[in-house]
């Protein structure tokens, strides 16, 4: 079955979307070329049919049949046990943005089963590593930003202890989404002065960048920035 799907992906591949895809993910080797659309359609094939063999023998020399690993769990039917055991053997392959954050809103599955997730979710926004950080913080921002959960979603976010970058910008992120539903709640939280410089000002960069930031909410924003010390960073989308 692994070489028949690396087959597929290669005939999907289209070497412009190769070149244009690489230069949005630096650093990140062997990407084929294949469009998002094309991939969700091959994984939900997949799904219907015995995923589990997929993902057992499921190659990872590519960007691409990585990432359809994760479009699979998330298009699969299966007690939520189960679900929760393929993501957790799945996230240690994550190395990269844009694997995350497709995995990530590909698990509807948490819209059914959110304390599951929920309680699913916490030992990997305690954790340090860099991809594990922001798979909760993305996770957070995509099923908890909610009346039920904001009380808890904020504080969560402050502890994450991950310093590597895609990990802060996933906070600051999921901080901004939070804004946009519980201004008064997060003003509150980011005025409390837990977080260090660098999210606590992309959080509120991302929103003034907003669309549905007003002038005066976005000149609120701009007076609260902190100064920083210069650091250097990757480029990325978010």
């Amino acid at each position: 079955m692994h070489q028949q799907i690396r087959e597929r992906l290669l005939a999907l591949s289209e070497p412009d979307f190769q070149r244009f895809t690489s230069r949005l993910l630096p650093g990140v080797g062997n990407i084929l070329g294949v469009r998002l659309p094309a991939l969700r359609r091959l994984a939900k094939e997949i799904a219907r049919g015995d995923w589990r063999a997929y993902l057992d023998t499921a190659g990872t020399s590519s960007f691409e049949e990585i990432m359809l690993q994760g479009m699979v769990i998330g298009a699969a039917s299966a007690p939520v046990e189960e679900l929760l055991s393929s993501i957790a053997a799945f996230l240690p392959k994550i190395d990269n943005w844009s694997v995350c954050d497709s995995f990530c809103s590909g698990l509807k599955m948490a819209r059914t089963y959110p304390e599951e997730v929920w309680s699913f979710l916490k030992p990997y926004l305690e954790s340090p590593k860099e991809f594990e950080a922001r798979f909760g913080a993305v996770m957070l921002l995509n099923y908890f930003v909610d009346e039920a959960h904001i009380g808890q979603v904020l504080p969560l976010l402050g502890a994450v202890p991950a310093q590597g970058y895609y990990a802060r910008m996933a906070v600051a992120w999921a901080l901004s989404i939070c804004y946009l539903h519980f201004p008064e709640k997060t003003l509150a939280f980011l005025r409390q002065g837990d977080l260090d410089n660098f999210t606590y000002n992309k959080a509120l960069q991302k929103i003034v960048e907003s669309q549905c930031t007003d002038a005066a909410t976005k000149a609120v924003m701009r007076a609260m920035k902190r100064p920083e010390a210069p650091r250097t960073e990757l480029p990325a989308m978010r």
